[in-house]
């Protein structure tokens, strides 16, 4: 007996044209956030070994790669200042500064380009001389010392004019904490995306060459979460909604889909996934080898993303990819 079984789901893959017209999953260059490094002088652009391809600024020519990404259909950037050394001590005192190199970014690029949505990184770990995402205090990362410092970090960022600040730090108790000086200060449309679910991963590894940010001694288990857990990423999502956040955030990405899809089925808030330095880095690497095809690498682990749930996209891809998609 001949079987011919009515239902055959390859008539909807017999050509380009079927297949997207049913594709269930799209993403467009609005969908993506791009992480932005700077660094003090001027005229200068540094590759970052670890990360192909991808460069620190001085500020004129971060200026020139916010045009262009603007230009490229993205809307987005979430800026990384790169801190002189002899700047960084124990309590982030640069952190605070009105003029220091991360508040002067903000200023230039909502005047040059004010129509550029401006997210900034909020942690001590670039003004760190521990390397830690809070303050050290006989070998502890302490919290709430942490946290006031976090909000008085934010606020300075938000009167430079940041639309939105990303608290990286996952320190107990900052959103409520940064939400509330906001709402004193009159800045109560700045907005926070909340750094909810960041696990203490191996693949921040090129991030922390890029910033010259890795730990002075120890590592960042006591305060970011062990990768073997989920329903803490859940608790922790809800936190950070009931203390003000916007946005959540998973971190890293492709590592962690699964936690992308139960706290977007979770919560109704949008939901960002960070594909982090080390993903960009491990596939510039097996394409270099020809083990792989870097922009069939690209597009698919993007796709993942979208279906996963993620609204947002923070990715060192996203430029090559908007280019990609303007053709």
């Amino acid at each position: 007996m001949i079987v011919h079984p009515y239902s055959r789901p390859r008539r909807l893959r017999k050509s380009a044209a079927i297949r997207s017209l049913v594709q269930e999953n799209h993403f467009h260059a609005t969908d993506f956030i791009v992480p932005l490094f700077f660094m003090e002088g001027e005229g200068s652009k540094e590759e970052i070994a670890s990360m192909p391809g991808y460069f620190r600024f001085t500020l004129d020519l971060l200026l020139q790669e916010v045009k262009e990404c603007y230009d490229l259909g993205l809307r987005s950037v979430l800026l990384f200042a790169k801190v002189p050394d002899e700047l960084k001590d124990n309590t982030g005192t640069e952190a605070l500064n009105p003029d220091g190199l991360m508040q002067r970014a903000i200023r230039a690029i909502k005047k040059f380009h004010p129509e550029m949505y401006v997210m900034t990184d909020v942690a001590l770990d670039p003004y760190s001389s521990n390397g830690h995402d809070g303050i050290v205090e006989d070998g502890e990362i302490v919290n709430d010392p942490s946290v006031e410092l976090l909000g008085e970090m934010a606020l300075t960022h938000a009167q430079a004019g940041a639309d939105m600040v990303a608290p990286s730090d996952m320190m107990d108790g900052r959103i409520g904490f940064i939400r509330e000086i906001l709402e004193e200060n009159e800045f109560p449309n700045v907005g926070i995306m909340a750094y909810s679910v960041k696990y203490a991963s191996c693949f921040y590894g090129p991030f922390r060459d890029a910033l010259d940010s890795a730990p002075g001694f120890g590592d960042k288990k006591t305060y970011q979460m062990n990768p073997a857990n989920a329903e803490e990423g859940l608790r922790e999502c809800a936190l950070d909604i009931q203390e003000g956040a916007d946005i959540v955030m998973v971190k890293p990405g492709m590592p962690y889909l699964d936690m992308v899809r139960l706290v977007k089925d979770k919560f109704d808030v949008p939901v960002a996934a960070y594909q982090v330095s080390g993903e960009f880095s491990m596939m510039h690497a097996a394409a270099e080898k020809g083990w792989l095809n870097l922009e069939e690498a690209m597009f698919e682990s993007i796709i993942g993303f979208k279906r996963a749930g993620a609204d947002l996209i923070a990715s060192y891809f996203a430029k090559d990819i908007a280019k990609l998609l303007k053709g």
